[in-house]
């Protein structure tokens, strides 16, 4: 019976090897087909990834083993791969489908994939064949899921993020603190914080590759939730189920003037003295903003509704106009003020807490828990 699997494997790895060559993309593995025509041969050193030709070599090796256990295992993974290797454009094709129900346009879909319009739509046609439903109602207005392409989308992120957690558990089990990690940063954290904190990443964990994404709070952490993402640096709390997130900092906030202001010459404020200013604040979406508007309110301030900024850049540089007042987060407190005034509260202070959030189910917790004390040792220090 043994040998019965054995050549059946072996049969079915060479042809998987020959249809398809596993390679990296953005955000873990893809399955992509071999080039040319079907059924063609590819060639030694096109197989990339996770399963490399050395690896492969290994699997056919073992399924000739004396040990009947070690031929079956060999079974199954090369079977496993074959597997896959049918099924390979689903995996792209989910992906190209999960962001149009995410982005409800093609072409911010198709720009989010870093692929054509065209190609887009023509896969995700494709797919509606393979499945033999309907998944999106097209129209010149609007992009809708069907009810069961609804309920597809839902299952496609499942699928999307098991694949990713199984390329971070091969990962691990090579090296636990290595390999690609992928962080996401709110913008009025990322420019402050990342020059304090990837020196340190890179010298006490030379073998993690961090790639980064900026992006407002729901961005990141939707992107955290699908698996996109292995954490997130934001400000806390998080209202998101089976996130872990661990404090790495809290940071106060500053009152920001102009030079001509009349309160720049003040030494130190104290929160009633915000009594009817007017406060520049960031547009919708930054946590910021709501955290600034919280004091704001609770002390009666009042925010300049003329002027809604896109950046803490933005806001210093419309301060140092004089057009307003704002309330300035320590770490983008710059050493050369030019023309702005950074006032501290008295007493205690306005402020944020910033943490490191991951997914509760992750299998990076031994990483995660040593990346949370490097970081809140190296912002102690800095």
């Amino acid at each position: 019976m043994v040998e019965r699997y054995q050549e059946y494997a072996a049969g079915s790895f060479v042809q998987a090897m020959h249809q398809v060559r596993l390679a990296r993309c953005e955000g873990g593995f893809d399955f992509v087909p071999e080039v040319g025509r079907p059924g063609s041969v590819g060639q030694q050193g096109d197989v990339g990834g996770f399963v490399d030709h050395q690896q492969i070599v290994g699997l056919m090796d073992d399924l000739y083993h004396p040990d009947p256990l070690v031929a079956f295992r060999s079974f199954s993974q090369s079977n496993t791969i074959f597997r896959l290797a049918l099924r390979a454009l689903n995996l792209r094709d989910l992906k190209y489908l999960v962001a149009v129900a995410e982005h409800r346009h093609f072409g911010r879909a198709a720009d989010a994939c870093f692929v054509s319009q065209p190609t887009l739509s023509t896969q995700l046609k494709k797919l509606e064949q393979e499945l033999g439903v309907t998944l999106i109602e097209r129209s010149n207005r609007q992009v809708m899921l069907t009810p069961v392409g609804a309920r597809i989308v839902d299952q496609a992120q499942l699928v999307l993020r098991e694949v990713n957690q199984l390329v971070h558990m091969a990962e691990e089990a090579s090296d636990p603190l290595g390999g690609d990690f992928r962080l996401g940063v709110i913008p009025t954290v990322a420019p402050y914080l990342l020059p304090k904190i990837l020196r340190p990443i890179a010298k006490t964990l030379p073998n993690l590759r961090v790639q980064l994404t900026e992006g407002q709070t729901a961005v990141i952490t939707r992107l955290l939730r699908n698996g996109d993402l292995d954490a997130v640096i934001l400000a806390l709390p998080v209202d998101e189920d089976n996130v872990v997130a661990r404090k790495l900092y809290t940071e106060p906030f500053l009152f920001a003037v102009s030079k001509q202001h009349p309160k720049a010459g003040n030494d130190s404020i104290q929160l009633r003295d915000l009594d009817g200013e007017q406060v520049l604040l960031l547009e919708d979406g930054h946590c910021l903003r709501d955290q600034a508007l919280e004091v704001c309110d609770s002390h009666n301030a009042h925010e300049n509704a003329n002027f809604r900024a896109t950046s803490i850049e933005t806001l210093r540089q419309m301060v140092a106009a004089g057009v307003g007042t704002t309330l300035m987060p320590k770490l983008a407190v710059t050493r050369q003020a030019g023309t702005v005034r950074y006032i501290p509260f008295k007493g205690t202070p306005p402020h944020r807490d910033i943490g490191l959030c991951w997914r509760s189910t992750t299998s990076r917790v031994d990483l995660l828990e040593e990346l949370s004390d490097l970081l809140v040792e190296a912002l102690a220090d800095a």
